[in-house]
């Protein structure tokens, strides 16, 4: 069971948790971050590094909102309006500020979304719970693809 330290210390990371549902999912783990469980996958590091440490699917691996969405395109994803469940596709988020992205989300098959937290747990949320936090910024770009 999640004890209270860990629910306070998300609601001080994240000040819009606080009015919204939140569930943490699994205990903290640095074999993946955000962008590899948005993916699906939790066993693996996914960002744009220029030493090409981890793993990016776009050979230019530009860490800017243009170079995310050409990554999330050859995946097959597509930019798109709809926050909302759409029951043949699977939709990401992609958060950040004027500085670029920092944060990817997946939304589940009930609408709400499952992130990665850093080094820390995974949580299931409201697409708005992660925003106007210090690090994720705004949702940005919404990009889904077929199942």
């Amino acid at each position: 069971m999640v004890g209270s330290d860990e629910r306070h210390h998300f609601e001080s990371s994240f000040p819009n948790l606080k009015n919204t549902f939140f569930e943490i999912i699994s205990p903290p783990d640095k074999n993946y971050n955000c962008v590899a469980w948005a993916m699906g996958i939790n066993d693996g590091i996914w960002w744009p590094d220029r030493y090409n440490q981890y793993y990016w699917p776009d050979p230019k691996r530009e860490n800017t909102m243009e170079g995310f969405i050409r990554a999330f395109q050859s995946l097959g994803f597509e930019v798109t309006k709809s926050r909302i469940v759409e029951d043949d596709y699977e939709k990401i988020a992609i958060y950040g500020n004027e500085f670029g992205p920092h944060h990817v989300a997946r939304q589940l098959p009930d609408g709400k979304w499952t992130s990665k937290c850093g080094d820390e747990e995974d949580i299931i949320h409201e697409l708005n719970g992660l925003e106007d936090s210090i690090s994720y910024g705004q949702v940005i770009i919404v990009m889904k693809k077929h199942r």
